[in-house]
C-alpha cells in the first residue's frame, strides 16, 4: 500500500487510512469510516488506524475489523440505591459538558427487573472508541458504580435484559465537531489526503 505524502504527518495520529482497493485515502475520522462502510459501494474496504505518524512521513498502522465501526461497546456502573445511581448519571452529564467524550455516547439510568444490584448507569458508544472512552473516563475522574462491567457482549446482554429506562441522555462527542457530513465524505473518496 502506497500512502500519499502528508504535510505535518503527526496531525494524522488517531485518524484512519481507507483502502478502496484501487486507491488509498488518508485522514478519515471513525465516524467518516462508518459512513463509507455503510455504503454499498465501499462496504468491503479495508481500514487501518494510524497509531503514530513520524515527521519523515512513516506511519505505524493497525488494521481494524470493519465490524468495529458498526458495533457498540459499553460500560455499566451498578448501584444498589437509586439516589447513588442518579448521582452517577448526573455526574457523567456534567463531566461531558466540561470535556466532551471522544465520541457520541448514550447514557441511560436503568432499573433492573429481578437482578441485584437494582440500578445501572449505562454508557454505550461505538466500539471503535473503546480505548479512547476509557482514557476519557480516567482523565475526567469519573468514579461511578460500586461494580463496573463492560464490553461488547455486556451491551448485547443489556439490550436483551429486563430493564426500565428511568432517564436517558445523548452525549455529544469531540469527534462530532471534526467529522464531515455524509454527502461530503462520499463525494471526496477520490481525494488521497482527506484533511
Amino acid at each position: 500500500m502506497k500512502l500519499p505524502a502528508l504535510n505535518e504527518p503527526s496531525r494524522y495520529a488517531g485518524l484512519y487510512v481507507f483502502d478502496f482497493g484501487d486507491q488509498v485515502a488518508v485522514g478519515y475520522t471513525a465516524d467518516e469510516v462508518a459512513v463509507l462502510l455503510e455504503s454499498e459501494r465501499y462496504q468491503n474496504g479495508k481500514v487501518y488506524k494510524i497509531h503514530r505518524a513520524r515527521p519523515d512521513g512513516t506511519m505505524e498502522l493497525a488494521g481494524v475489523a470493519n465490524a468495529r465501526f458498526t458495533t457498540e461497546d459499553g460500560l455499566f456502573f451498578y448501584r444498589d440505591r437509586l439516589a447513588e445511581a442518579r448521582a452517577d448519571f448526573a455526574e457523567l452529564e456534567v463531566l461531558a459538558e466540561r470535556e466532551p467524550p471522544p465520541a457520541r455516547a448514550k447514557v441511560h439510568l436503568v432499573e433492573l427487573r429481578g437482578d441485584t444490584p437494582a440500578y445501572i448507569t449505562a454508557l454505550i458508544f461505538p466500539a471503535e472508541y473503546s480505548h479512547e472512552m476509557g482514557q476519557w473516563l480516567s482523565r475526567v475522574g469519573y468514579r461511578g458504580g460500586d461494580r463496573v462491567e463492560g464490553g461488547v457482549s455486556a451491551v448485547t446482554t443489556y439490550y436483551a435484559g429486563q430493564r426500565v429506562i428511568l432517564d436517558r441522555h445523548q452525549l455529544s462527542g469531540a469527534s462530532d465537531a471534526v467529522s464531515r457530513p455524509t454527502e461530503e465524505v462520499l463525494a471526496t473518496t477520490r481525494v488521497a489526503v482527506q484533511r
